[in-house]
């Protein structure tokens, strides 16, 4: 009888699939890793082998239904983790009915768990008057503070992605008529953003600060080294603790890198900018991604209310005229 070893699986879904075939990011590879970690430890608890030693029958639906329980329960995930680590297992067992035909029973049980339903909450974003005050809050007498001013414009205006932003070097930012930078994306993909004029003025000093080639990073820390995205949260959070002396609504908020990019978009949706154009601009993949920011203007919905006019009826509320109708109204 043939046996299946996971390691040997694991091993070539990782290398092969993810690194050669599909080209996935780092980002990627890691939390892939991390959900495997985690689920071959469980795996060895539970059935008393070590994590070379198990078969890829070993990981079944039921298995992989209590890991995620799991999760929940002991680690506290949240229900968009417990989706991720999901998604890495599915990925997997995609690859082995591929190359494994004779298990594709066994694969399709674990394809076939679906993903959790979770509270989606608006998406949280940036006033202009709060983006002003955010980017007037670096000092610029030091070097950190125009690196910063840099960054947080370029963010603010563009909706680059953290990992897009720290990637940039200094040949990917086109200045001149036509100015853009250049980025690579989720998927590989590689699009083209455009800049306003003030940005373009503070690109500019910034790049003749920076003195660095093309091939050098553009955000640089103390090291000369390319900026983590711990580094980014940290320049973020910094800056909006300033700045909310000057605008106290900043207080209220918890403001990431990611909301910055929000903050881009929604600036472009109030505008009037079509959200396809909107999905072109930030790289999403489907124009429905980009549903998300009609759903939080609320601005959008007030001028779409002054639109429609009161009903004219007489008011009054539903009285049932039968004991049963009454209880069931009381519920």
């Amino acid at each position: 009888m043939k046996t299946h070893p996971l390691p040997i699986y694991l091993q070539r879904f990782f290398t092969e699939r993810l690194a050669t075939q599909l080209s996935a990011s780092p980002n990627t590879v890691t939390s892939y890793r991390d959900a495997f970690r985690l689920l071959l430890k469980f795996a060895a608890d539970r059935l008393g082998r070590s994590p070379t030693e198990l078969q890829l029958i070993d990981i079944d639906a039921d298995l992989v239904g209590q890991f995620l329980t799991e999760i929940e329960n002991a680690r506290g995930n949240s229900a968009r983790s417990r989706n991720t680590r999901l998604s890495a297992i599915r990925s997997f067992f995609r690859y082995v009915s591929v190359n494994e035909p004779q298990l594709l029973h066994h694969c399709q049980r674990i394809l076939a768990m679906p993903a959790k339903r979770h509270e989606k909450r608006a998406v949280d974003y940036l006033s202009r008057a709060e983006i002003a005050s955010l980017i007037e809050a670096p000092d610029l007498s030091t070097w950190h503070g125009r690196r910063d001013r840099t960054l947080l414009a370029l963010a603010l205006q563009t909706g680059l992605r953290v990992s897009e932003l720290i990637g940039l070097s200094c040949g990917d930012i086109v200045l001149g008529t036509g100015a853009h930078v250049r980025c690579v994306g989720k998927g590989r993909k590689q699009r083209s953003t455009p800049i306003r004029k003030d940005s373009v003025k503070v690109l500019r000093d910034w790049l003749a600060e920076r003195g660095g080639a093309e091939t050098d990073p553009l955000f640089v820390s103390n090291r000369n080294q390319r900026l983590s995205r711990d580094a980014v949260e940290q320049i973020v959070r910094k800056h909006v603790k300033a700045a909310s002396a000057n605008c106290p609504s900043l207080k209220k908020k918890r403001v990431t890198p990611h909301v910055l990019r929000h903050s881009a978009a929604m600036q472009l949706l109030q505008n009037g900018v079509d959200r396809t154009v909107i999905a072109l601009w930030l790289g999403h993949e489907s124009v429905e991604t980009t549903q998300m920011y009609i759903h939080a203007d609320i601005q959008l919905k007030e001028r779409a209310m002054a639109r429609t006019h009161p009903v004219k009826a007489a008011p009054g509320r539903y009285r049932p005229d039968d004991k049963l109708l009454a209880f069931l109204e009381a519920l």
